[in-house]
């Protein structure tokens, strides 16, 4: 078995050496070709054409941007996936996860999703939660590939499951990551021992390991190599506020949350680490 892997970019790549380390055989496409070099000195196969990729694989991972990025590389010359099973891996909305499994049958191939939650040290670690949305047989069938990303898959439900699941996940980090900002902006300003406020947070039922993750990035206010860019979370935040309006629910909360993450955006933060929005929580005095 031969995989094809589109989109290597920050988690992507480490994924393809998982694979590599794994002794599977991956060709490997990226729109930017000069981004495969690593991954062609760790072994892996690369290209520059989607078609070659298609036809030297029997699986296909994507892990790309979002879904217009996959219709545009994938799906927009109406290319055959006779006999190729599409294993869909960024974070899209589940209706656009089922419109683009429609389109994989149409052409002939067969498609589960099995989005991914963590950043690129889990995804080099191989300890990503991986989550599936798909029938049991296909599950089954692709648990031994899912588990070079994540030692414990998780069957979640049929497709467009776990793209909800793989959402309101990333709707909590950025409603934690904002609130935490916030509490830590507000302490500095009345001149609070951080410590001991981490000390306490730490032993409370309200904590979470995110915020140590992210403290030393605040603090410092140092959001260069990113793990998560702050444009990858706003688009996100943006697919589950499309979701949820449909859903009728009250989005108060959240759209304060988007309303921050987009002022960061304006700020030229786009590729900096999410937790970026900390400046405009708490910016800088004059």
């Amino acid at each position: 078995m031969k995989i094809g892997f589109l989109g290597t970019g920050l988690m992507g790549e480490p994924m393809v050496q998982r694979l590599l380390s794994a002794g599977l055989p991956v060709i490997a496409y990226n729109r930017t070709p000069s981004k495969l070099k690593p991954l062609e000195q760790a072994g892996a196969s690369v290209t520059a054409s989607v078609e070659e990729a298609i036809q030297q694989s029997d699986c296909l991972i994507l892990m790309l941007t979002n879904a217009q990025a996959i219709e545009e590389i994938l799906l927009s010359e109406n290319r055959s996936l006779a006999n190729r099973t599409v294993i869909q891996m960024s974070t899209i909305a589940p209706f656009e996860s089922k419109a683009i499994q429609q389109a994989v049958i149409e052409r002939g191939g067969d498609y589960l999703e099995a989005p991914v939650l963590g950043s690129i040290p889990e995804a080099q670690q191989g300890s990503l939660i991986v989550m599936v949305g798909a029938s049991q047989e296909q599950f089954q069938q692709w648990l031994g590939v899912l588990k070079n990303f994540g030692s414990e898959p998780v069957l979640i439900g049929p497709v467009g499951s776990a793209s909800a699941m793989k959402l309101a996940l990333n709707q909590l980090i950025a409603a934690l990551t904002t609130a935490f900002a916030l509490s830590l902006g507000f302490l500095q300003r009345q001149d609070v021992d951080i410590d001991q406020f981490m000390a306490i947070l730490r032993t409370s039922a309200v904590y979470a390991p995110t915020f140590d993750k992210k403290l030393k990035r605040m603090i410092e206010r140092n959001f260069a190599n990113p793990n998560f860019k702050s444009q990858h979370l706003l688009k996100d935040v943006n697919l589950f506020l499309q979701q949820a309006q449909e859903l009728d629910l009250n989005l108060s909360s959240l759209e304060g949350v988007h309303q921050i993450i987009q002022a960061a955006i304006n700020l030229g933060m786009e590729q900096e680490d999410y937790s970026a929005l900390y400046s405009v929580i708490n910016p800088e005095k004059p």
